[in-house]
């Protein structure tokens, strides 16, 4: 058995312990157990959400909302309600990890079991696999652009048709297979060294993001800058419905970190830090983001001829090589970032969740590394049609996992949590069910993800289902929620006959 001498602060002011605890070593390791102390302050969780909003991946997203036939001032008023949803569910989701000092999959015990954790746990872990896939071909997409000014003669080895395997050019290989290695050698070095990267990246992208803003209004003037760029234009009811979608697809855009964001709450020195750092990392930077992405994309009408939405690109076309290398090698290692922290990080704790003596936390991370070669993620988001659907298939499976964690710890626990009783299992612990596995959470999650996926996979054959496809994660997530709460009236779960109630 694992002996924990004492138990953090964390577990001992914020949730029920029984006393020295003994943590069965099949449920934990150095990386999964409370944290002995939580040290980070609110610029830490600001930097955290600046590095994962200003990646080529969010102002892809962001700049794809065209493509639904918004004008600027929509897309604007879709991304700052979006953002504000998400900042809302990251507070509820961060609560528990912070008072517990313990990762994501550890508190989905409560809910699924200490056993049955593992469901949500490895389905985060495979869609962290994709989004690790999709923001380092966002990264290495950038990284080609500098190669390519450096040396022009590389631009033959860029073309897919000559030069390409699976999908991707050779150089496109080439530039991912260095990211690829340089993302694990800064994740390697742990999570003091990825807090330290984190700190640098967020910032180093708006003085970039500024800088572009800048040149594109000296080149076409402050008169220019256009706010209605679509080339379908939607009014009344229709921009209405269509900026609704828009919302849900930022939300499922964020849904990935949203729902782990436990793995970095948990290391908050207070809930009040962390609530403070999302309020502005999240509302706050995104409005300021938001406003330079619609002005910046409205800018490359005049200045470039054409609408681009691409950042990488728009730097590509300055007539500046200096600017053009910089530009591109900051957007570079921002997604280098935000890769880290939202898809490195995530997977390492629910990889490790699995067997936690036999995985560890940088094996977890590196299973993600491989598996992210295995997908082509170039395939999954090299246009606007399949970026949505790629977006709306991973909130179809994250949303229903964000609903019974919200259930159980709001509704059912009334924000009661025994951290000791999480590491045990013994048939006396409260999150001890049939052999581990809590039934109403796994048939809560398996019912809610199938009727929430069901419109995605059939948007382009039944009448209605493009729309509903939409809100694949407000659909998994309320489902679940209502479906758990229901299931959990009928059969009451185990709690304890004394608990702190947290404010």
């Amino acid at each position: 058995m694992t002996e924990i001498a004492t138990p953090p602060p964390a577990a001992t002011v914020a949730a029920e312990t029984t006393g020295t605890p003994t943590y069965d070593p099949r449920l934990t390791n150095t990386d999964l157990a409370p944290l002995p102390e939580q040290t980070w302050g609110s610029y830490n969780i600001f930097a955290f959400w600046m590095s994962d909003v200003h990646s080529v991946g969010g102002y892809v997203t962001a700049g794809s909302l065209f493509a639904l036939g918004l004008a600027s001032w929509q897309v604007l008023v879709s991304l700052v309600v979006g953002i504000g949803i998400v900042y809302l569910m990251c507070n509820l989701v961060a609560k528990p990890s912070q008072r517990g000092g313990v990762p994501y999959p550890v508190v989905c015990r409560s809910a699924f079991g200490v056993l049955g954790a593992n469901l949500p746990a490895i389905i985060r872990g495979l869609i962290a696999v994709a989004w690790y896939g999709i923001q380092t071909y966002l990264a290495s997409a950038a990284l080609d652009v500098v190669l390519i000014k450096l040396f022009p003669s590389l631009a033959a080895y860029a073309e897919v048709n000559d030069y390409g395997f699976l999908g991707l050019s050779a150089l496109g290989w080439a530039s991912y297979l260095v990211l690829w290695v340089l993302q694990a050698c800064v994740f390697w070095r742990g999570m003091d060294a990825i807090r330290r990267f984190i700190d640098f990246c967020g910032p180093a992208v708006y003085v970039v993001m500024f800088v572009l803003c800048g040149y594109l209004i000296a080149k076409g003037g402050w008169r220019h800058i256009n706010l209605d760029l679509a080339t379908v234009s939607h009014h009344g009811w229709s921009a209405i419905s269509v900026m609704l979608g828009a919302i849900a697809l930022v939300v499922s855009y964020f849904s990935g970190p949203m729902l782990n964001f436990g793995d970095f709450s948990r290391y908050g020195r207070s809930f009040a830090v962390v609530r403070r750092g999302n309020l502005l990392g999240l509302p706050i930077n995104f409005l300021v983001f938001s406003l330079l992405v619609v002005v910046t994309a409205s800018l490359t009408v005049p200045v470039f001829g054409q609408l681009i939405t691409d950042p990488v690109q728009t730097v590509a076309r300055i007539d500046n090589t200096t600017a053009i290398i910089l530009g591109a090698l900051t957007f570079t290692v921002a997604t280098i970032g935000i890769n880290i922290v939202a898809n490195f990080v995530s997977p390492a704790f629910d990889f490790s969740n699995v067997n936690p003596q036999k995985i560890s936390w940088r094996a977890g991370g590196m299973i993600a590394a491989v598996g992210s070669l295995l997908i082509t993620p170039w395939n999954l988001y090299n246009s606007p049609t399949v970026i949505h659907y790629t977006l709306e298939t991973l909130g179809a499976f994250i949303g229903p996992l964000f609903g019974v964690l919200i259930a159980d710890y709001y509704l059912v626990r009334k924000q009661r949590i025994v951290v000791d009783d999480l590491f045990t299992l013994s048939p006396r612990g409260i999150y001890w069910y049939r052999k581990g596995y809590h039934p109403s959470a796994i048939i809560a999650t398996v019912i809610a993800a199938i009727v929430a996926v069901f419109p995605v996979f059939t948007s382009g054959h039944l009448t209605g289902m493009y729309t509903a496809a939409q809100y694949s994660w407000f659909i998994g997530c309320g489902l679940s929620l209502v479906v758990y709460r229901l299931l959990t009236r009928r059969t009451p779960v185990p709690s304890p006959t004394t608990a702190t109630t947290e404010s």
